[in-house]
C-alpha cells in the first residue's frame, strides 16, 4: 500500500458487508466500493471530515442482501456511479469492462470482470490489493445458483485471474462473517475450502451444488432497488 493511499475498511453489520474507502493524500480525491444504504451517513460524515472529494463509487455487483447506498452518494456528493457492463441496468455513470482504469489522484484502479457469482462481477485491483466483492470470500466464494450464477465461470474466475497474481497480493471481500478483515491470495490457495488448488472445477460444481442454501432476506427488495442504483425511479434521496 504506497504512502499517499488513504484506507479505510467500514463495516455494515446487519448484511456483514464491507465497504472500503480509498483516498490519495496529495489531491483529496477518493473513491468508495460497495457503499451500503443504512451507513451511507456515516460514510459522507468520514468523506467530509477527511476533508475528501469523491470522485467515483464503485459497485462489484448488483447485491441481493441490501441496498447500496451508491444512488444517495452521487446525489450527495457528485460522484460517478461504475458498474460492472454485464450488471448495468442504466443507472451507473460508468459501465466498465475488463482492463478499464478508474484514476484518482495519483493511484488508478484496474478493473478486472470475474463473473460467477454474478454475470457482472467485476474485481478491483490497486497496488498489492484486490477488492474481490463476493467472487472470493475468506474461505468462502459468492453462490452461484441465481442472478445468472454459475459455478464453472466463478472457478475459472477465481483461478485464471485472481490466482494468477502474486501470493502476497492482499484480498478484501465484499463480506465476511467470521470476523475477518483480510486475506492473502496464498493463502486462499491453500486454505479455501471451495477453491484450494487441489480441488478441480468438477469438485467446486459439486459442492456448489450441494450447499442448499436460503434466499437472502433482502433478495426481492434489494436487486430492483440495485438496478436503480439504489433509488426508485424518480426518487432522489439526499
Amino acid at each position: 500500500m504506497q504512502n499517499s493511499l488513504i484506507f479505510y475498511q467500514l463495516f455494515e453489520k446487519e448484511s456483514s458487508t464491507y465497504t472500503y474507502l480509498l483516498g490519495d493524500i496529495k489531491t483529496a480525491e477518493a473513491v468508495i466500493i460497495d457503499p451500503v444504504m443504512e451507513t451511507s451517513e456515516r460514510d459522507i460524515k468520514l468523506i467530509n471530515d477527511l476533508g475528501l472529494k469523491l470522485k467515483y463509487i464503485l459497485e462489484t455487483h448488483v447485491h441481493a442482501d441490501h441496498v447500496t447506498g451508491s444512488g444517495i452518494l452521487r446525489n450527495r456528493t457528485g460522484a460517478q456511479i461504475a458498474l460492472g457492463a454485464a450488471n448495468d441496468s442504466g443507472c451507473a455513470d460508468i459501465s466498465l469492462k475488463e482492463g478499464d482504469q478508474i484514476r484518482f489522484g495519483s493511484h488508478s484502479i484496474t478493473s478486472i470482470s470475474t463473473p460467477g457469482h454474478t454475470n457482472g462481477c467485476m474485481t478491483y485491483h490497486l497496488d498489492n490489493m484486490l477488492f474481490t466483492g463476493d467472487t472470493l470470500l475468506i474461505r468462502g466464494c459468492g453462490r452461484t445458483d441465481f442472478q445468472e450464477g454459475s459455478s464453472e465461470r466463478l472457478f475459472h474466475s477465481v483461478r485464471d485471474k485472481i490466482f494468477a497474481f502474486p501470493d502476497e497480493t492482499y484480498i478484501y471481500p465484499a463480506h465476511d462473517y467470521k470476523g475477518f478483515t483480510r486475506t492473502t491470495v496464498g493463502d486462499e490457495k491453500k486454505l479455501n475450502p471451495r477453491l484450494k488448488l487441489e480441488n478441480t472445477e468438477a469438485d467446486f460444481v459439486k459442492i456448489m451444488a450441494e450447499l442448499k442454501l436460503d434466499y437472502p432476506k433482502k433478495l426481492q427488495v434489494a436487486v430492483p432497488a440495485n438496478k436503480q442504483c439504489g433509488l426508485n425511479p424518480g426518487q432522489n434521496n439526499s
